[in-house]
């Protein structure tokens, strides 16, 4: 029979078997497939990331910003100044928090995440949203993606907004619970509508899960999607949410429109 010392030193030759033979399988893909620029295919260092050009082509936002709407401001106008966004329509969830303003760049990448068949971008798409959102995390949230119909869900394999809530648990420590919200009726496509039109598409369209008090026990919970562009989607999950008795709302997205500065969507 082994000694105790005898199996620890077996099973640490075993672990370090493990992680050698990972590490040479990562390499034999390396050579195989070199790593490549998520956006423009460029060779990269590692996986799952942009070249220098394509990076310097984001505009992350950063404080100074509203601290309702996560809308950057030009200038700091000090602590607790609101946007006019936030002023004139207070939302109804408490913060919004977005990675990256909406541009060319961050275009592609949401493009192709969301139709491209590429569910890996989700990884570094999470990885600028887990610092985008740090004020977020506090509470440990419950992280909940903005569901697909299950149709639509069918006809592009996976829902984005899941694939982001994933690899944002993997970098936070959160949960994440995909089941909690429903979309129950299948809108049209926000592309193209007017912000009215967008509201009108989502009303309705949403219910929460008959246990959602109990699977949520009490904590705040934290909208997660891939684009913010007039928040006509994430009012009508809060709105749902609220009414079913979740007491905090919050959302992160991965980029945001700025209406007047960046492109249309």
């Amino acid at each position: 029979m082994d000694s105790p010392d005898a199996l620890v030193k077996t099973a640490l030759w075993h672990r370090r078997l493990g992680l050698g033979a990972r590490w040479a399988g990562r390499q034999l893909l390396d050579l195989l497939y070199p790593p490549a620029c998520l956006r423009c295919e460029a060779p990269t260092a590692s996986a799952n990331t942009l070249c220098a050009t394509c990076f310097a082509g984001l505009r992350p936002i950063t404080a100074p910003l509203c601290p309702v709407m996560g809308l950057p401001f030009e200038v700091s106008l000090g602590p607790g100044t609101l946007s006019a966004e936030a002023l004139a329509d207070p939302p109804p969830f408490g913060r919004a928090r977005a990675a990256v303003l909406y541009n060319e760049a961050a275009r592609t990448i949401v493009s192709r995440l969301k139709y491209g068949d590429r569910p890996e971008l989700a990884q570094f798409c999470a990885r600028l949203m887990a610092g985008a959102g740090h004020e977020l995390w506090a509470g440990h949230p419950i992280l909940v993606p903005v569901p697909l119909h299950p149709a639509r869900q069918r006809e592009r394999r996976y829902n984005q907004a899941a694939e982001l809530a994933s690899a944002l648990a993997r970098l936070t420590g959160l949960k994440v619970d995909p089941s909690l919200v429903q979309r129950i009726r299948k809108t049209r496509q926000q592309v193209g509508l007017s912000g009215d039109g967008r509201q009108r598409n989502v009303q309705g369209a949403f219910a929460v899960h008959p246990d959602i008090l109990l699977r949520a026990r009490g904590k705040p919970i934290v909208l997660v999607d891939d684009v913010y562009t007039t928040g006509a989607t994430a009012r009508a999950v809060t709105r749902t949410l609220l009414k079913a008795g979740i007491d905090t709302v919050d959302v992160i997205s991965f980029a945001r429109v700025v209406i007047g500065s960046e492109l249309p969507i």
